[in-house]
């Protein structure tokens, strides 16, 4: 028998970071993708985001690529989103994501980021926030495709 253990922090944006996921109405969207999630028998420890993005820290089980998970997260929740009234400004996720793998020290770290979303944009704006944490988990930066959807 094999045994994995995947930590990943997923951040997904929406199209062209338009202001599309109503505050009031986002722990909907929340459940929704920890819906899709827990079918696809991955462990979510933690959700939250912005109007323009969310972030997901999420254990995957080592039979799905974590390419495959986000194509479905992206999808079933787009579609989801457009056949709600709670979300009339929805368009559609940016063309890419972001994704991380952390070790097992980082989950509470992690965590309490993602719950501090809303006091942390205060004074940070999301292309500020995907490009330092692109950097600080050691990727590098196209300007030609950063945060580009067209």
């Amino acid at each position: 028998m094999s045994y994995c253990t995947l930590y990943y922090h997923i951040v997904l944006s929406t199209y062209r970071r338009q202001q599309t996921i109503n505050i009031a109405n986002e722990r909907k969207l929340y459940a929704y993708i920890y819906g899709i999630l827990k079918n696809m028998e991955a462990t979510v420890l933690r959700i939250g985001g912005m109007p323009d993005h969310v972030h997901i820290l999420v254990a995957l089980p080592a039979k799905h690529s974590l390419s495959y998970v986000v194509q479905q997260l992206k999808v079933s929740s787009s579609n989801w989103l457009k056949g709600s009234n709670d979300f009339p400004y929805w368009d559609h996720w940016s063309n890419g994501y972001a994704a991380f793998s952390i070790g097992r020290t980082e989950l509470d770290m992690v965590r309490n980021y993602i719950i501090n979303q809303k006091e942390h944009h205060v004074s940070e704006q999301f292309a500020d926030e995907c490009r330092r944490l692109i950097i600080e988990y050691g990727g590098t930066i196209d300007e030609k495709y950063f945060l580009k959807d067209d």
